[in-house]
């Protein structure tokens, strides 16, 4: 079973809008940061489309500062994703918050 790295990157829209799905592999989120690019405050979301499950937000309509970034997931926190799940982003303006990920996948 290998296991791989990756950083995936986007950038957050007005709707939420998919940015990763676990497609035929377990994955774990090791760290998820949104950084606010605009010259107002904005507030995003992260939510998680379980794949036969619950939908939930991770976190909803948090305020990130100008010049200030929001650490999702990281430290000792970790989230599990199952083939089908997705994450979803969104912030309140367009184009104003720039997210990276950084997952293990279990195939």
């Amino acid at each position: 079973m290998p296991n791989n790295f990756k950083l995936k990157t986007a950038q957050t829209t007005a709707s939420l809008a998919d940015m990763y799905t676990a497609t035929s592999v377990t994955t774990t989120i090791i760290g998820m940061t949104m950084a606010n690019i605009s010259a107002s405050s904005v507030n995003a979301s992260v939510k998680i489309i379980k794949s036969g499950g619950t939908d939930i937000y991770i976190v909803k309509d948090a305020p990130i500062a100008v010049g200030s970034s929001l650490v999702v997931v990281g430290g000792n926190q970790k989230v599990v994703l199952e083939d089908g799940d997705a994450i979803q982003i969104v912030s309140s303006v367009t184009a104003t918050v720039e997210v990276s990920l950084s997952i293990l996948e279990m195939s």
